[in-house]
């Protein structure tokens, strides 16, 4: 049994494992066991300074776990798995080509992750709808993920999208510019066409301490761009098993997700060496995120997980942990539960 576990949890799983067909267990040892990882989940939330939710769904099954699962979290760059889903969604319907380019004008060079506003930001650029796709899961570029947004027809459809996947509870409101510029409170600079960097800069440069603790207090609270954890393991649930795209969409959005380049010591920090992880990350603030999708070794299945931390004064690093071990102890409940 892995390290990571408590005893408690390790005698329950034992109990579940001796008694199990796979993935047949009775009602009341499947109970038991959910028990006690969700406990081994209350012990790693209570070490993290914040909100903890988890949701875990296997997707062959169904079974679920979680906690806090339907208490919304900012999703922070997590959106981005959604707004992908809405994107391909209409390149299925034939009504986007991922092969269109995109000429890449002043105000589309947004601040935050990505690399976008800093290398490519001289005159003259254009990156193909696949590009931006990609810029946006691998590196979690932001100003590609507000091209790509615009080109998902906005918030408003992404959602309305969600909605009629059947999933609720999952919301996208703003492009990444208006949120980090809501979260740091400056809610009066204009973030459209005319949005200049430097503009921002220099007002960021103006804000005081209290300025900002006062507007990401404000931002914790804001419903927008927010997701239950059971809302975000829904959807990858939904995508590992081909349901919400077609197959040649869903298998790009799978081979770029595996390949995510960010977030190494989260949903993956704590996982078997080679465990191969779909994944997206979130980060702002008070909040930390990893949501993805774990493949189970012997054909044992596939993992939606969603691991959200939200108002959180805890070091980067320490939520990273947190949600690193959140994803082992699921890991090894649906390993051990399901042989």
């Amino acid at each position: 049994m892995n390290r990571h576990l408590s005893q408690q949890v390790q005698h329950l799983l034992r109990v579940a494992v001796c008694c199990a067909v796979p993935f047949s267990l009775q009602q009341s040892q499947v109970a038991t066991a959910a028990d006690g990882v969700n406990a081994e989940l209350e012990r790693i939330a209570d070490a993290v300074d914040g909100t903890v939710g988890a949701c875990a769904i296997h997707v062959e099954s169904g079974r679920t776990v979680a906690i806090n699962g339907d208490v919304a979290f900012p999703m922070a760059s997590t959106y981005k798995v959604p707004i992908a889903v809405r994107m391909l969604s209409l390149v299925d319907g034939g009504e986007l080509s991922l092969d269109d380019m995109v000429d890449l004008q002043p105000g589309d060079l947004h601040p935050g992750s990505g690399i976008i506003s800093r290398l490519l930001d001289d005159p003259g650029v254009s990156l193909s709808h696949r590009n931006l796709l990609e810029l946006m899961l691998l590196i979690s570029d932001n100003s590609a993920t507000d091209l790509c947004l615009q080109a998902a027809g906005g918030g408003e459809d992404v959602t309305k999208h969600m909605q009629e996947l059947g999933i609720e509870g999952l919301r996208v409101d703003r492009p990444t510019v208006r949120l980090i510029v809501d979260w740091l409170g400056l809610g009066d600079l204009d973030t459209g066409p005319e949005f200049r960097l430097a503009d921002y800069r220099e007002q960021v440069a103006g804000l005081t301490g209290e300025q900002r603790s006062q507007a990401a207090e404000a931002f914790d609270s804001d419903p927008r761009d927010t997701s239950t954890p059971v809302a975000s393991a829904k959807l990858l649930a939904m995508i590992q098993r081909g349901e919400a795209l077609q197959s040649q969409s869903n298998a790009l959005l799978l081979d770029i997700m595996h390949r995510c380049q960010t977030g190494a010591d989260r949903l993956k920090g704590r996982l078997p060496e080679g465990t191969a992880v779909a994944h997206k990350t979130g980060t702002i603030g008070g909040t930390t995120n990893d949501i993805g999708i774990i493949t189970l070794p012997e054909q044992l299945g596939h993992v939606a997980v969603a691991v959200f931390v939200k108002e959180s004064s805890a070091d980067v690093p320490d939520r990273e942990r947190a949600i690193a071990e959140v994803a082992r102890s699921l890991y090894d409940y649906f390993l051990f539960s399901g042989r």
